[in-house]
This record gives C-alpha cells, structure tokens and sequence, in this order.
C-alpha cells in the first residue's frame, strides 16, 4: 500500500468514527428537531460514503481491474453530489426561508444535480470525465465539469446563510467554511490527485459546523426553554391576582342568594378559569386556539358578571383550528379590560377576532378604552411585564409576531400574526 493510500485509509476511517459519535448523539436524542433529523441523514449517508471508499482504497491494493475501477469511481462521484444534495437540504431545515424561495433553489439543486448523475453515468460510456486502462484511473481534461454540481450547491447554501439576517455571525461563518473548505480542496485535489484532501477538508468543516451550529443551538434553545419556564410561572402567579379572586368570590357569593343558577354558572366558569391557570404552569407544548379561547371567554364571563353594562363583549371568531402557547392571548384581554375598558367611567367594548389567510392566522384583541403612550412600549424592559412576556413567548414558541396601536384616549389593538 503506497503512501497516497495509507493517507486516504486513514482520512476515512478517522471521519467514519468521527461521524459515528454524532450520529449515535442525534439518534439516540427523543425529540428531534427538523434540522436535526436532515443532520441525521446528511451524517449517516457521509458516514457510509467514507466507509465505501475506505473499503475501495483497501480492496484496490489486491485486486483492481478497469470495470472496478469505473464503477467504484461512477458510484464515488454520484454520491459526492448525493452528499451535497442531503446538506442542501439540511441547510433548508436549519434556516427560515419563505416558501417561493426554498422552492426555487429546491428545483435548482435538483435538476443540476440530476442533470450530473446522468452525465456520470454516460462517462462510463464516453469517459468525458475519467477513464481506467490497465486498472489505472486516468482524469480527462473535462473533469473539473463533473464537479458542477457541488459548486452550484455550495454556492446556494453560501446565499441562503450568508445574507440570512436570523442567522448569528457563528452559524454564518460554520456553513461559510463549510462551503469554501471543500470547494478550495476540490481545487487542490485536481493539482494532488489520489489524496483524499476534499475528505479532510469535509471533516473539518462538519466538526466545525456540529460544534458551533448544531450543538451551540442546543444550547441555546435549552436556555430558552429554562427563561421560558421563568416567565411562564411568572405570568401563571401574575395572572391569579388575589384581589380579582375576592372579588370573583365575593361575586359568587352574592348570586348564590339571589340566583342560584347563575352562581352555579359563575363557580363553574371560575374553576374552568383556574384550571387554566394552573395547567399553563406545566404545559410546555402548544394547545389549540379553542383551549385558549374557552379560557378567555371564562374570564370575560366572570368580568362581565361583576361589572355589567361597563363591559360590552363582542366576538368573531372565524377560524380556530391553529395552535397557540398557553396564557399567550388571555393576559392581553384582561391587559385590555383592566387597564383599559375599566378606567373609563362609563366602560367600553372588547372585540375578540380571529381569521386567515394563506400565510398566517390572526388573532385581534381590539378595546376602545383610554389607550396608552406606545412611546413607552419596550419588550426588554419588565415596565409591561404582562405584554413582554407573552411578546416573548410568542416569538419563540412559534416564530410568530405581536403588532401594537394605540392612542391615548383612542383606544387599542394588539394583532398577533401566528405564522403557518
């Protein structure tokens, strides 16, 4: 075994093992996200692509003839481009891009690279690309085309991540060098043919992506989740304010001597309303729209019981059928009633909205109470705890947004876009 060959043997049984430890990692892991799962099968098939050349480096040291030569080479280059499509795939789970986009370079990747599979597998025909005589693998000068397709691959990962405005300077750099790597060693292996240097250089840049994409988002995510559980008993004990249980209470108690049905109704829609409360303490998972919208309608009844004609409820509901984190739109709607509708003399009206279109569900919270100076409005401070945390919550629970109007003495509008 010559030194080219001990160099390459080495090279794919270092990144086989390499591989190996991150996919046990990502397999062995319960809740898999999207990315991860296109990770997965991106690692898995390169895994198995160094152990077939690995294989190959070791079997041509006996034995070589030019139909193995041909083949092992034909099926090489094939999964080179494989390789390529599965983490052009993977980028696409990694980042958020609309659908048109992630259609047109979808169709991009795909027929290119198909377009070079089938070119491919003419060379065994035409040898436009290489050729084997006497079992010894001889590049023809159109070589450098049979790689088109990982240039054009490359390049539409370096687009999608580079100029993604959500991606941190880490995540953009690792799929950078994950790009330029590769791509200057394919250019140094056309100068040093029979080493493996794109192989080197494609363990690099996956240790290098792993690292500071994959396991830097676990990361974070978990302490995103951790500042989610904080807000999220923060908004539970915010939420059961003592003095609206009292007057709840009290409320209750007053109908039971003048209307026992109607105390009935208020007791049950009270204990409906606090079991709400107490379940948004454990519940880390997204419910539907219509669990969070009984919840509001338990507390506006129980509202409306105490401060009649001062409070107009009105609802159009046109779609339910989304999900929402738990307490994410009731706070508004006390938000709305409390220190809007009710520091007004005379009261107000409440309108509660849903609808869609393709893009999104809409939720509107509208109030024609007193307002407020929207100057004063920031999500990072704790001066509206109530708007902040659900604002937070919303946008990294679902990826969705929280837009705000008011005007003093004008009343107010929340629209909460809940993306598809």
């Amino acid at each position: 075994m010559d030194n080219k060959s001990i160099f390459n043997l080495i090279v794919c049984l270092v990144g086989v093992a390499i591989l190996l430890i991150h996919i046990v990692d990502l397999a062995i892991k319960k809740y898999k996200r999207k990315d991860e799962v296109a990770l997965l099968i991106f690692l898995s098939f390169t895994a198995f692509h160094f152990a077939l050349y690995s294989l190959f480096t070791f079997l041509k040291v006996h034995y070589t003839s030019d139909t193995l030569i041909m083949s092992f080479y034909t099926i090489f280059y094939i999964f080179n481009n494989v390789q390529l499509l599965l983490f052009f795939f993977y980028t696409c789970a990694y980042v958020s891009i609309n659908k048109k986009e992630k259609k047109i370079f979808t169709i991009i990747n795909v027929v290119v690279f198909s377009v070079f599979v089938i070119l491919d597998i003419v060379n065994i025909f035409n040898h436009m690309f290489f050729y084997s005589q006497d079992g010894i693998y001889t590049r023809n000068k159109f070589m450098i085309i049979a790689q088109s397709y990982q240039f054009v691959a490359f390049i539409t990962v370096f687009l999608l991540t580079i100029f993604n405005k959500k991606l941190t300077i880490f995540e953009k750099i690792s799929f950078a060098l994950y790009c330029l790597l590769p791509l200057i060693s394919i250019i140094l292996q056309n100068i040093f043919a029979g080493y493996a240097i794109a192989y080197l250089a494609l363990i690099i840049a996956i240790e290098i992506l792993f690292l500071f994409v994959n396991v830097k988002k676990n990361e974070l995510l978990a302490l995103e989740a951790k500042k989610n559980k904080e807000i999220e008993v923060k908004l539970m004990m915010s939420q059961i304010q003592p003095h609206f249980v009292y007057n709840t209470l009290s409320s209750i108690s007053t109908l039971i001597q003048i209307d026992q049905n109607k105390a009935q109704k208020a007791l049950d829609e009270f204990t409906d309303y606090l079991r709400s409360n107490f379940s948004a303490l454990t519940q880390t998972n997204l419910i539907p729209f219509e669990d969070e919208l009984k919840h509001i309608q338990a507390y506006l009844y129980l509202e409306k019981m105490r401060f009649n004609e001062r409070l107009n409820i009105h609802y159009d509901i046109k779609t339910t059928n989304f999900l929402v984190p738990a307490l994410s739109i009731q706070p508004l709607v006390e938000n709305a009633v409390k220190h809007g509708i009710l520091k007004k003399l005379e009261g107000g009206n409440i309108y509660i909205k849903t609808y869609e279109d393709e893009k999104a569900y809409y939720v509107e919270v509208k109030d024609d109470g007193v307002g407020f100076n929207m100057d004063e409005i920031d999500f990072k401070s704790n001066k509206h705890i109530g708007l902040s945390n659900v604002y937070y919550r919303i946008k990294n629970m679902t990826n969705s947004d929280m837009k705000i109007e008011s005007i003093m003495n004008g009343g107010s509008k929340i629209l909460i876009i809940f993306n598809k």
